[in-house]
């Protein structure tokens, strides 16, 4: 396929695209392995997102796309509705030994967006077979992300991705207060110091709908989309002391924090702080296969387990929750991680890739860094009556003048490198993001 007509390139409609400027230039990638992309063009193209936070440990790993193609010759779909396959069972319990350890069941999705729906459900559900059937309300957080479907987006609180839809969303939910604020914790390196006292804004809601009223709670370990937002000093404690205290579940949103993205296997043993509810996906399968999964405490599992033995537990589920092929991806990618120490490679690259970032601090056009793990943002300057324009011209001139992808959120430009990076290559991406930034006004 060429670009030359670009009309061609209008029966896709891009996501989360201005799908009319891409058609002025498309931006088209055509191959991918390792650590780069092939452009449309023939030139390599260093990924400096990883995917969408997705392709840990680089593209087209060899052992999984084996298992990908084994798997695919000897079962292609399997039905897990009343019927079981193997190798989803082998995932789940290969899973569940990589978890924390109250984590021992995972319900299966196709994405971040479908895991959070599921958890929400799943907490609703729990708390009407435990009895306490007026614990209905759920709280988000503002500039949370939790995917596009309806209940996720809902929870959410960025306001771009709900504005449109904001007479539908579901009723009976709340924010709190998001953690970030540039005149306390701007250039912060890691987790700030200042804001552990935001958790408390989860008490204001208990004291204003009645903590027996509320289901849970969900927020990311570190919010990624919204511009790598990581949490205070002693913040995530806070919550999970405020929701046992008051009967809520915790659920953390690990879309983006589980399998190494922060150095270990999920956010909370990172922070050593365990939830209820566990959602992934994205890195699961390296981003090979759409997949996702729910991850719940045992006492959660069993409530549903008391229903009677022969009916429903819960009635929710997807055509290809646990799909086989997608199954077999997740086992690959696991022992992938294991057999070649990727999270501890990922948590040894932390310091270089923190510092390197760091190093544009005093820029004029810029307007904070921050970072956690290997998750780090460059937050530009917007110009007056222009919002996000800088960011989209940085995220265009990375690819057409350095060979380089990143993503921009508005003018937030985020980071998202391989577990298994370089150090060389990390500090020659910051280097042109710098460029990129000296070119634009």
């Amino acid at each position: 396929m060429t670009t030359q007509s670009n009309d061609r390139l209008k029966s896709f409609w891009m996501p989360f695209s201005s799908n009319r400027d891409f058609r002025k230039a498309p931006r088209m990638i055509t191959g991918a392995k390792g650590h780069y992309y092939t452009s449309e063009d023939g030139r390599q193209i260093y990924d400096m997102f990883s995917g969408l936070w997705t392709t840990n440990v680089g593209h087209c790993h060899p052992k999984i796309v084996e298992a990908v193609q084994k798997q695919v010759a000897e079962m292609d779909y399997g039905i897990t509705f009343q019927i079981g396959t193997p190798k989803t069972y082998e995932m789940a319990e290969k899973l569940c030994a990589m978890a924390p350890a109250p984590f021992k069941h995972a319900f299966f999705t196709n994405s971040g967006s479908e895991s959070a729906d599921t958890a929400l459900k799943i907490a609703l559900a729990y708390h009407r077979f435990n009895g306490a059937p007026t614990r209905t309300r759920l709280i988000g957080r503002e500039r949370g992300y939790h995917g596009v479907n309806f209940g996720g987006l809902s929870v959410g609180g960025m306001g771009l991705n709900r504005n449109m839809f904001s007479a539908n969303l579901i009723p009976g939910v709340d924010h709190i207060r998001h953690t970030f604020n540039l005149s306390e914790n701007a250039f912060s390196r890691g987790m700030p110091r200042w804001g552990a006292h935001l958790a408390d804004d989860l008490q204001r809601l208990c004291d204003l709908h009645g903590s027996q009223n509320i289901a849970a709670v969900i927020v990311e370990p570190v919010g990624g989309s919204t511009g790598i937002l990581p949490p205070p000093e002693g913040y995530l404690q806070r919550l999970r002391d405020i929701c046992t205290a008051n009967g809520i579940l915790l659920i953390f949103d690990e879309v983006i924090t589980a399998f190494g993205r922060i150095g270990s296997s999920f956010g909370a043993e990172r922070f050593g702080v365990m939830p209820d509810i566990i959602t992934t996906a994205k890195g699961l399968t390296n981003g090979v296969i759409p997949m996702g999964a729910v991850l719940v405490r045992e006492e959660i599992y069993e409530t549903f387990m008391s229903a009677s033995p022969t009916s429903i537990e819960f009635f929710h589920g997807y055509t290809y929750s646990g799909h086989p092929v997608a199954a077999a991806a997740a086992m690959a990618s696991l022992a992938v991680y294991e057999e070649e120490g990727i999270f501890e490679q990922a948590r040894e690259l932390e310091g270089h890739f923190e510092n390197v970032l760091h190093s544009v601090a005093d820029h004029d056009k810029v307007k904070d860094v921050r970072n956690f793990g290997l998750m780090g943002a460059i937050e530009l300057h917007g110009r007056e009556g222009a919002a996000g324009a800088r960011g989209y011209e940085v995220h265009k001139r990375c690819f057409w003048d350095e060979n380089l992808l990143v993503r921009n959120g508005g003018d937030i430009i985020q980071f998202s490198p391989f577990l298994n990076s370089n150090k060389d290559d990390l500090t020659r991406g910051i280097e042109s993001v710098t460029r990129a930034i000296d070119a634009i006004e």
